[in-house]
């Protein structure tokens, strides 16, 4: 019988699908109980004191910046090799862009380089944790540790202003996209770096089907509860009150602080990740499964991947990122119509950022970044989700072996 392959499938069960009902039977369907319950959830399983969910990774990361006050005149190193929230969120907030190549066999940033791009403008570094595998966040503290004495404090905005001079060095602002549920030498993904941005969206390993959080690690000197709430600030157009508080007697009246943004979780996205929650230990089980059956087949074939499970991390195993020794793009291209027409559906992670028109058009050049297009030449993604069962994974394999022996 033939197969066909969905390549990112949302793990979707009854519950979930009862506990939307739920939500929707409650008359409370905007941010209310249900994303203030899941905010202390995740707080509680990064282990930090504070979790503000929001409509997306994206927005969680612009939040971050601007929690740090960080825009016009400053900088923000990010790695090319990555997807574009990673940049664009930086470039929303004013910030200029510095790309940072990757190391020849790493998908992290070369730390060489990232010493040496980094001026008394910048405020910021955006490590990605592609894939789910947690970057090496012990190095890049060393970095801006080295870096504190070029330091200049800034801050567009009060809070900002505090932030960065508490800290006295350049801010480590994870996007941890991918990496909700990864650990470092037994530190959860969202207690490495200063900041952290999760994403929810339907084909994470965990997804409220749109949506993300921010996290942040205590930083002396500075209130959780006053920095949380500016982060409400943040995502509900300033509004001194959300909806949850307004519902209260004689709640009706409320000011616009400032006139910010919106990008605020809903309850009925709340519903199911409250439930995901439930069920993420056996999802992230499911997934090291699966990795470690393709491994063994990969190594058998020669073909490179990367590692998931070390003695130092253990990651979410979002993605299963492959290359292909000896293969130019012409080739890596033939391979994925090769498994399209098996129907076995294939991605590349990533096409880097200084190849697409938005960034060629801000002046990057890939040339500049000879490892990042190396990576990227290569590069397929198998399907990896916990919709696939042994068989497919089976087949998926097989499928592959016949289209790169040719």
């Amino acid at each position: 019988m033939e197969r066909k392959i969905i390549f990112s499938p949302p793990d979707i069960t009854e519950e979930e699908i009862e506990a939307v009902a739920e939500a929707l039977r409650s008359g409370w369907i905007t941010t209310g109980p249900r994303t203030k319950e899941l905010e202390e959830e995740i707080a509680a399983y990064v282990g930090t004191e504070k979790a503000v969910c929001l409509n997306s990774a994206t927005a969680a990361e612009e939040c971050n910046l601007r929690a740090l006050g960080i825009g016009e005149g400053d900088e923000v190193i990010v790695p090319a090799y990555t997807y574009t929230a990673s940049a664009s969120s930086a470039i929303h907030v004013g910030a200029k862009v510095v790309f940072a190549d990757v190391q020849k066999d790493s998908l992290e940033m070369d730390y060489d380089s990232l010493d040496k791009l980094i001026t008394t403008a910048t405020k910021a570094i955006i490590p990605v944790d592609i894939a789910g595998i947690p970057c090496d966040y012990k190095r890049v503290y060393e970095i801006v540790e080295k870096k504190r004495d070029i330091f200049k404090t800034g801050g567009n905005n009060e809070t900002g202003a505090k932030i960065q001079k508490a800290l006295g060095r350049i801010a480590v602002v994870a996007d941890g996209a991918h990496s909700f549920g990864a650990s470092r030498e037994g530190v959860m993904s969202g207690s490495l770096a200063d900041f952290t941005s999760f994403s929810f969206h339907a084909v994470k390993n965990f997804t409220t089907a749109e949506g993300g959080a921010a996290v942040w690690k205590n930083i002396e000197g500075i209130d959780n509860d006053e920095l949380y709430r500016f982060y409400q600030l943040l995502s509900l157009h300033g509004q001194s009150k959300d909806a949850l508080a307004k519902d209260k007697l004689g709640g009706w009246e409320y000011d616009i602080i400032e006139p910010f943004y919106k990008c605020n979780m809903t309850d009925v996205c709340a519903a199911i990740g409250l439930v995901q929650m439930k069920r993420y230990a056996s999802l992230m089980a499911r997934r090291r499964e699966i990795i470690e059956k393709y491994d063994a087949v990969m190594d058998e074939l020669g073909v490179e991947h990367l590692t998931h499970y070390t003695d130092k991390y253990t990651s979410s195993g979002h993605l299963y990122i492959t290359r292909i020794p000896g293969a130019d793009d012409k080739r890596r291209r033939e391979i994925i119509i090769k498994m399209e027409e098996q129907k076995v559906p294939c991605n590349v992670h990533y096409k880097p950022l200084p190849m697409m028109s938005a960034y060629k058009k801000l002046g990057f050049d890939i040339k500049d970044y000879p490892n990042a297009y190396a990576h990227y030449e290569n590069a397929i993604t198998l399907p990896l989700h916990t919709k696939l069962t042994d068989e497919d994974v089976e087949y998926i394999c097989e499928c592959f072996a016949k289209a790169i022996r040719g």
